[in-house]
């Protein structure tokens, strides 16, 4: 059986190709999942995203599932509990950060149409975008839709969300389909962008 062509960036790692594989690109339209994601995008930020891939399991064990109604209410001892976590990223700012996210995340679910699925998915006109790249120089690190969609975030109080890392999780939940179109994925996640109904 054939090797299948895929984007450069997994390399042979099997932890990422099977990310690579099944996960990025796919569109999300979970409001738990796509905290999740970007809590995670959070957590990236100045770091590889491979670093994060392999501590994930440990983030969820740690976060109670990426559960924003629990983890609105964290308090100090929780704080500490994930501080002398090895197994996750201890940085109390990106800590912070995703506990407020999850009382945001709360607010936007109770109160604005659509939940925070819309919040997010509006940025593309809730529809994922098939770009076509052929090369990976040709991919960008942010786009304008990335730049409103981190403008958007802030201005709503969310953190380390900045327009690459919007645009990182723009990729990983399916807002765009960035699979160079060699990419046996291309066409695969392109066909799942147009299976939701409006």
């Amino acid at each position: 059986m054939a090797e299948k062509t895929r984007c450069h960036w997994p390399g042979d790692d099997a932890l990422y190709c099977s990310y690579h594989d099944k996960e990025w690109g796919v569109p999300e339209y979970d409001a738990r999942a796509l905290y999740e994601k970007l809590v995670l995008d959070g957590f990236q930020a100045g770091l590889s995203w491979i670093t994060i891939l392999r501590k994930r399991e440990n983030f969820r064990k740690a976060f109670h599932n990426f559960d924003p109604d629990k983890i609105a209410r964290y308090g100090k001892r929780d704080v500490e509990r994930l501080l002398k976590n090895e197994g996750i990223i201890r940085s109390k700012a990106k800590i912070d950060a995703a506990i407020k996210g999850a009382k945001l995340w709360l607010e936007i679910q109770e109160k604005e149409p659509g939940g925070f699925t819309e919040v997010i998915w509006r940025h593309v006109d809730g529809k994922p975008k098939i770009n076509r790249f052929k090369d990976r120089n040709q991919v960008p690190a942010q786009t304008e839709m990335s730049e409103d969609l981190a403008r958007d975030l802030k201005q709503r109080g969310f953190s380390f969300c900045g327009p690459v890392i919007s645009y990182a999780f723009a990729q990983a939940t399916g807002m765009v389909n960035d699979h160079l179109t060699g990419c046996f994925r291309h066409a695969e996640c392109a066909t799942l962008g147009q299976s939701r109904k409006a």
